[in-house]
């Protein structure tokens, strides 16, 4: 019986592989300046779980995702300060292995498994470079009292969130930020995901309005599966002041996006000025992008195949700068 796989030790093959994609992405993605920016990204990795222990995963073998495609997905993480991933499932096998790809400097905050069908055994996770960012002590679900004076009415929500929106706050730098990471319930049909948009709007914006230790620098983000910008999921969104990021507008989201019919699924968002008592961006939005994986990493595979692969979802990310004191 042959040996077991080494992550730590690539063939050369795959080495080389890495090299070229870490090249792609030298010109795709700002480089970390010491006490100039900070990097933050969200990544839909699709069934983010389980994965075949080789490097090259045999035909018919499940599941797709193998050693390779864990370094090729390393390489994406490493860009940034901090990373919210969404779709990371019970079997934490595939997340272990990214860690030992990433080395002792990655660290990880998540969620445990969300119970339930519409749950999907799912969890939300932030995986973070300690070198550049530390947790600064906030880390909550945010969960919805359905009551009018809780600034949720139960006209939006009749139940809790499906996948509980998770918040974290960091310190990088002198700067304090607190993100809010979430995967919106897709449901049959579009206005199933209005609700749930409505009340994690109105949620943000009044718990914002309160957390007054923390409010430096909030920011929204991860998969709110809305399709169009101005569609009502969008305005949903949007409804109580929270702008996406102008630097991804009209980006692709997903590799099955057609061009022209691009969905807005993925998003990175926050207050602005002006809006009651809400904390207002410290930081400046210098750039942000996606990352589109698929020129250099489908090869000859369908499209289908490579989103088992890598995922069915692009790396979202916004460079901010950091003020001086």
């Amino acid at each position: 019986m042959p040996a077991e796989a080494d992550i730590l030790a690539p063939p050369q093959r795959v080495l080389e592989r890495v090299e070229r994609w870490d090249a792609f992405l030298d010109g795709a993605v700002p480089a970390k300046d010491d006490g100039t920016n900070l990097l933050i990204a969200t990544w839909n990795l699709r069934a983010f779980s389980d994965l075949t222990k080789a490097w090259t995963t045999p035909e018919g073998a499940s599941p797709k995702r193998n050693f390779t495609d864990i370094h090729l997905i390393a390489s994406v993480v490493r860009r940034f300060d901090v990373v919210a991933v969404q779709e990371v499932r019970g079997n934490l096998r595939s997340l272990r292995y990214l860690l030992k790809v990433l080395g002792d400097d990655w660290a990880f905050i998540l969620t445990d498994v969300t119970r339930g069908s519409a749950g999907n055994s799912e969890r939300l996770a932030f995986l973070f470079d300690t070198r550049r960012v530390k947790p600064s002590g906030l880390a909550c679900e945010l969960v919805v009292p359905i009551e009018e004076d809780a600034g949720v009415p139960a006209t939006d929500l009749e139940k809790q969130f499906a996948r509980t929106p998770y918040a974290v706050s960091f310190l990088s730098q002198g700067q304090t930020f607190t993100l809010v990471t979430l995967h919106v319930l897709y449901g049959d049909k579009a206005t199933d995901r209005a609700p749930e948009l409505r009340a994690i709007a109105r949620w943000l914006a009044s718990w914002a309005e309160q957390e007054f230790g923390w409010d430096h620098n909030l920011i929204a983000l991860g998969d709110f599966n809305i399709d169009r910008a101005g569609d009502p999921l969008f305005q949903a969104f949007t409804s109580t002041g929270l702008v996406p990021a102008p630097s991804l507008d009209g980006l692709p989201r997903t590799i099955f996006d057609d061009p022209g019919a691009e969905h807005f699924y993925d998003q990175i968002a926050w207050f602005t000025k002006g809006q009651k008592r809400r904390p207002v961006l410290t930081l400046e939005a210098l750039a942000g992008g996606h990352l589109d994986f698929v020129p250099e990493l489908r090869g000859d595979r369908m499209l289908g195949e490579l989103s088992w692969h890598i995922s069915d979802h692009f790396p979202l990310w916004v460079e901010f700068g950091i003020p001086a004191p």
